[in-house]
């Protein structure tokens, strides 16, 4: 008795600690993150890991596979079928010519369904095709507990991602620099064949009017799969990537969540792109020392006492001869036991094996007198 009493006692200081742990932000949504787009460290996080409907965020990794392919002054002819996609519209008209380029702010800003059918069709030939590139990307970025069944994201028992696959999804899309470029639009004009008016799209994201460091990116919403956002926001060089999935009051729960991280959090450069990163010498023969670099810039979001806790790793592979430039191993970066990325190692520098018959002759007379 006194035991089963001990167990209770300790399981509720042990659940008091963990609210206490989540306590810094109080959010409404039912999964929720925000993560470092530069090293793509988790900084917050509520049952982001859970499986949900994205509704149309969806249009996030719709906009990144046709940004990829190009072609935006390509001029779309709509299907009936895109025409007629139900929910959220710009209306698109059948056989209504239209830029890839306009789509894509359809999509983006007012959310067009019509506009994510259109571009899928065209991208791929069909949106069955395009869903299967949607589902390839998702695992190459990492997403693996990620599905789509469409482009649109009206719902779909089958489709569904979590909180982190989304933020790591939007991570992507906002290195394409065109994409980040749309999505921080407020207003946009774009063509209307056939009418006398242009097509005047206002961006939903209503963070971007609300909050002085948001930068984009996509709402959503269906009955079933309730609000759902994601936003980006930069402050003081820093890029955060915040997602929320089924959350009534989106908009605070996001001003909420950046405005911790970016108080919680500082930049923290643990290396420069073309700094030494030592030196390599090899043992086995005569050879030229290598040069080790660090490739690019590692910026990373920490806490002030975490600082004393980064280590950086070094996987070396270096096969003679080395040209200047060479890719020569990697550096993981850290932060106690956690590993938060990893940089290319690059050569300064030529490097040569100097005499190899003399080097290996001696080395084996030395074995042998040795023995």
């Amino acid at each position: 008795m006194k035991r089963a009493f001990l167990l209770v006692i300790i399981a509720f200081f042990l659940l008091d600690s963990a609210v206490v742990s989540n306590a810094s932000v109080n959010v409404s949504a039912k999964s929720a993150i925000v993560i470092d787009a530069h090293s793509g460290r988790v900084l917050f996080e509520k049952n982001a890991y859970e499986k949900r409907g994205m509704a149309s965020t969806t249009k996030i990794m719709t906009a990144l596979l046709v940004l990829e392919k190009g072609g935006l002054e390509e001029m779309v002819s709509v299907s009936p079928n895109a025409a007629g996609t139900e929910g959220s519209s710009i209306w698109l008209a059948p056989s209504e010519k239209i830029s890839v380029n306009d789509l894509l702010y359809g999509l983006m800003l007012a959310s067009g369904n019509d506009a994510a059918t259109a571009l899928a069709e065209h991208t791929a030939g069909s949106v069955e095709a395009f869903t299967l590139l949607m589902n390839r990307k998702a695992k190459e970025i990492g997403a693996y507990n990620t599905n789509f069944t469409n482009p649109h994201g009206l719902p779909d028992k089958e489709h569904y991602t979590t909180a982190y696959d989304l933020a790591l999804i939007a991570r992507e899309a906002m290195k394409n620099k065109q994409f980040a470029s749309i999505v921080a639009t407020k207003n946009k004009t774009i063509s209307w064949e056939g009418s006398e008016w242009k097509r005047s799209l206002g961006n939903h994201n209503k963070l971007l009017k609300r909050y002085e460091y948001a930068t984009g990116i996509k709402t959503g919403f269906t009955k079933k799969d309730g609000r759902c956002l994601v936003s980006s926001a930069e402050k003081d060089g820093r890029l955060h990537i915040c997602v929320t999935l089924n959350a009534p009051d989106d908009w605070n729960d996001h001003i909420a969540m950046h405005e911790y991280c970016f108080e919680t959090f500082k930049a923290h450069t643990v290396c420069k792109g073309g700094n030494s990163a030592g030196i390599f010498k090899n043992d086995k023969y005569e050879c030229d020392d290598v040069k080790l670099l660090f490739e690019f810039d590692f910026v990373v979001s920490l806490k002030e006492d975490e600082k004393d806790k980064i280590k950086i790793k070094k996987s070396l592979s270096v096969n003679y001869p080395v040209t200047e430039g060479q890719k020569v191993g990697r550096a993981d970066i850290f932060c106690g036991e956690v590993l938060l990325g990893s940089v290319d190692l690059i050569s300064g520098n030529d490097a040569y094996i100097k005499e190899v018959f003399t080097s290996v002759f001696i080395k084996l007379a030395k074995g042998i007198l040795k023995q």
